[in-house]
């Protein structure tokens, strides 16, 4: 095991009507926050009504920008950052999934740095303070309602920042706001967060027994209750065990003591960048290529997954293979793309090797194998 710190300073406000708090809760913070959402979804549902009549119960004032969309734009993030500023706002409120939240932080990051905030995307600047910001999370999946991390698209690059201050100050997680969701969406949410899990559990790092168990745990249970909510979209039990496992999946804790990989959201987050399709589909399709191309670097972690997250019986690589096999079922049967061919688009093979390389441009990616733009074009290859 690694030394590592632990510390998630994000308060969690958990359960049925827990929106209606939210008035309350900024008054500890703030008098005035951006309402940050995105296409007005929130309106439909009635999400909004209640916030507002929240905000106004508490005596906190507001300025609204919406239109937030997947794979979050930096041309909203650079008016969000121009209206905080003229409108002195010193909190964000972000109402919705990962992408507003990721754009509420990047606007966070952006509003005290003197230049421009696509620096501290591509690394040319640090985070070293922004805004503090709160969440109302209407799709679990990024886990970005309680993590240090943004991801915000500019043209064809998608890259992304870290930094402990854009941890939110509290989040608020109420499972009924996920009834409405469609089943694409809820099981692009449940890829996602699975491969929250993947990205920490996959490592070179021994003796990790604790946080081994601890992801295999949550894997399961995120694999039970998708099944359960996808055929019932209003069982809130299990809406709140997918809800809470997607907080824990990207909150730090599952990834302590051990060294994360990270390059297969890397890998994907060019293919949505080109083409603009929601994340965890591009995950359902890059990842059980990373694991086919990957798992003879420590096969008996493989047979460890297969059989402690999958069931499958054995101890060879037969049981490793059907682990990668299983993982990709699973995404078929939730109504996920599992290769390239599926997205109907024209990938070209040129497109593939230019993703390869803006992937790589700041080096080679990953930990539990190192991978170049030759390995990076070969895995997109495999996704085919």
């Amino acid at each position: 095991m690694e030394n590592f710190q632990f510390q998630c300073a994000t308060k969690i406000i958990f359960g049925r009507d827990t929106e209606n708090l939210v008035g309350e809760e900024l008054k500890n913070h703030t008098k005035k926050v951006l309402l940050h959402y995105g296409s007005g979804s929130i309106k439909k549902t009635g999400l909004y009504d209640k916030i507002i009549k929240s905000l106004n119960d508490a005596g906190i004032t507001y300025v609204e920008l919406s239109g937030v969309v997947p794979n979050p734009r930096a041309e909203l993030v650079y008016e969000g950052i121009e209206l905080c500023k003229k409108e002195g706002i010193k909190f964000i409120l972000a109402v919705g999934g990962g992408s507003v939240i990721d754009s509420a932080k990047a606007i966070a990051a952006g509003y005290y740095y003197e230049g421009d905030f696509w620096d501290q995307f591509e690394g040319k600047s640090q985070v070293e303070k922004a805004l503090p910001i709160a969440t109302i999370l209407t799709l679990p999946a990024a886990g970005s309602e309680a993590s240090p991390a943004s991801v915000v698209s500019k043209g064809n690059r998608k890259l992304a920042i870290m930094a402990d201050c854009l941890r939110p100050v509290f989040s608020i997680l109420n499972p009924e706001l996920t009834f409405t969701l469609p089943a694409y969406q809820t099981a692009a949410g449940v890829t996602d967060m699975m491969a929250h899990i993947f990205e920490r559990y996959f490592t070179n790092t021994k003796n990790v027994d604790v946080t081994d168990k601890l992801c295999e745990a949550v894997l399961r249970s995120i694999i039970k209750n998708a099944k359960i909510v996808l055929k019932e979209e209003k069982n809130y039990d299990a809406r709140a065990e997918i809800m809470w496992a997607g907080t824990l999946a990207h909150n730090g804790l599952l990834g302590t003591g051990r060294v994360e990989d990270w390059a297969t959201h890397r890998i994907e987050h060019e293919l949505s960048a080109f083409y603009d399709i929601t994340h965890g589909a591009g995950l359902a399709i890059i990842f059980p290529a990373w694991m086919k191309y990957t798992y003879k670097q420590d096969m008996n972690k493989f047979i460890q997954f297969a059989i402690e997250v999958w069931g499958i019986p054995g101890n060879d690589e037969e049981t490793a293979l059907a682990g990668i096999a299983a993982t990709k079922e699973f995404f078929r049967k939730i109504g996920m793309p599992i290769a390239i061919s599926e997205l109907n688009l024209d990938v070209k093979e040129e497109d593939m090797q230019k993703m390869a390389e803006y992937a790589t441009k700041f080096g080679e990616l990953g930990s539990f194998v190192k991978l170049g733009s030759k390995e990076v074009f070969d895995i997109y290859k495999l996704a085919e």
